[in-house]
């Protein structure tokens, strides 16, 4: 067992061989910055004479528990991952903490940083997890931090959704590389909140799958630049923005086509079920003397004459339309109960 003490502190520093007129207490005071990294360190004693120390490395030991940390108000960088840590505790006090790596330990839920409101990095990337389950996020924990956060790194911890982070409103990058998020419309929510991320890493997901995956995300996200690691370039942003926003503007002036062709050819449309009424057959001559033409309220289109029609480059529906507009009393004949069976047409 080795424990982290002042003492231990002092013999790593030589300060018992170089010591002059300084007491312990005020050599201690002076210290920043303290690396006791992969030392098979397992406990943390008080260090409160170290009440100036600014960065703490204990990276790759054996620590099963934070504490005696709270002495340590002035600390803004604390290296702990590839420990043995089961839980996020006695760090509300620490205010001035900016950066927490608590990387591959035994966390479960990431919780107990309500006091830590400057902190803008968290790592908790490849916690070992017990089996099946994912890495959980207390409410609380993330409320304290949704203006101070800008990095997040939650890589490999099986997480299948990111709707519970969209609270993180100032998130800039976010990893989470080797989850099981699977798909697009599940991230459409955290997106749309996180109006700072220029990176964003998801490789190692269903999701990057998913047809078009890349594009759709580059449209949800805006100020994206940097997507699974690879950049986005303007021109490829701004031709998807152009294509997305003539896709939806299309979508609005549908309906409006519809309603002003249905007042404009009322025998090509059934208004009891209010859908159109496309021809499966017609016959004419040319288009100035037309000879007949049967409709029907049948759905499915055969998709022999749909081929057919592509073909012969033939525009069934406009030719119809245009033949209605010149001859307004054509027998335009409709499904009638002595009809023969095999005349089946399709709705619009």
């Amino acid at each position: 067992m080795v424990r982290l003490t002042v003492e231990l502190i002092a013999r790593s520093s030589n300060y018992f061989k170089n010591r002059k007129d300084e007491s312990l207490g005020q050599y201690l005071k002076k210290i920043t910055h303290l690396n006791f990294s992969n030392k098979n360190i397992d406990e943390i004693e008080d260090l409160s004479l170290c009440r100036n120390l600014t960065v703490l490395y204990l990276y790759d030991n054996r620590i099963q528990q934070i504490r005696n940390l709270g002495f340590a108000s002035n600390l803004t960088h604390l290296y702990l991952q590839n420990n043995a840590i089961s839980c996020i505790e006695n760090l509300l006090s620490l205010k001035r903490l900016e950066k927490l790596y608590l990387g591959c330990n035994c966390i479960t839920v990431v919780e107990g940083l309500e006091g830590c409101e400057e902190l803008r990095e968290l790592h908790m990337e490849s916690q070992r997890l017990p089996l099946g389950e994912k890495l959980l996020f207390d409410p609380r924990t993330l409320h304290s931090l949704a203006k101070s956060l800008s990095i997040l790194n939650i890589s490999n911890n099986n997480i299948d959704e990111l709707k519970d982070l969209a609270v993180l409103e100032n998130l800039a990058q976010l990893l989470a590389v080797d989850n099981q998020l699977r798909e697009v419309e599940d991230l459409e929510c955290a997106l749309s909140q996180w109006r700072q991320l220029w990176r964003l890493d998801l490789r190692g997901n269903t999701v990057c799958q998913t047809p078009k995956y890349r594009d759709k995300l580059i449209v949800l996200s805006e100020h994206l630049e940097i997507l699974d690691g690879k950049e986005i370039h303007e021109m490829a942003r701004q031709f998807l923005m152009n294509w997305k926003a003539s896709k939806d503007a299309k979508k609005k002036i549908k309906p409006a086509i519809t309603m002003n062709e249905q007042a404009a050819y009322p025998q090509l449309y059934d208004f009891e079920t209010a859908s159109g009424l496309l021809p499966a057959h017609y016959e004419h001559t040319n288009i100035e003397k037309p000879k007949y033409v049967m409709f029907s309220k049948n759905r499915g289109c055969p998709r022999r004459m749909q081929r057919a029609h592509e073909k012969r480059h033939i525009n069934v529906t406009e030719d119809i339309r245009l033949l209605a507009s010149k001859h307004p009393h054509t027998d335009l004949h409709g499904p009638g109960s002595g009809e023969p069976h095999f005349l089946t047409y399709a709705a619009l």
